[in-house]
């Protein structure tokens, strides 16, 4: 067995257009499993039969974005905020300003600009339009 760590998001409903969009951004291979197609006897709740039950983006550097929608939607867990980010590392700025600018002409907002960072490298940061925090990092010239 493989170890792995990926990154999981619960978002309000709108996984697989968000993970549609970040496949787009991204590349990589998509798969999502919606609830109208498994079997769903024993389900303590029904769900939505085109809501997503899992979903994963195995991005082409290797990592892996996975998700599925929230199922308790009486708690408002705020997405935006900067209490995380998803921290993606390029080799050179040059393919971290295009995932930026992409993530911002799909809606996003500037955190921070992407520029020298004090410690030597390039850093900054975008919300892309579904609150999720991106970081991109960069030690390249």
């Amino acid at each position: 067995m493989t170890t792995s760590l990926a990154t999981y998001i619960a978002l309000p409903g709108t996984t697989a257009e968000a993970m549609e969009h970040w496949h787009e951004i991204f590349g990589g291979e998509l798969e999502i499993l919606r609830y109208g197609d498994m079997d769903l006897q024993g389900m303590p709740f029904t769900p939505d039969p085109q809501g997503v039950a899992h979903s994963t983006l195995m991005l082409p550097s290797g990592g892996i974005i996975a998700g599925g929608d929230a199922m308790d939607s009486e708690n408002d867990y705020p997405v935006r905020g900067t209490a995380y980010s998803l921290l993606f590392t390029t080799e050179t700025p040059e393919e971290a300003r295009g995932f930026i600018r992409r993530l911002l002409d799909g809606g996003g907002t500037e955190g921070m600009p992407f520029e020298r960072a004090p410690w030597g490298d390039w850093y900054g940061q975008v919300f892309d339009r579904y609150g999720v925090m991106w970081a991109f990092s960069s030690t390249g010239d």
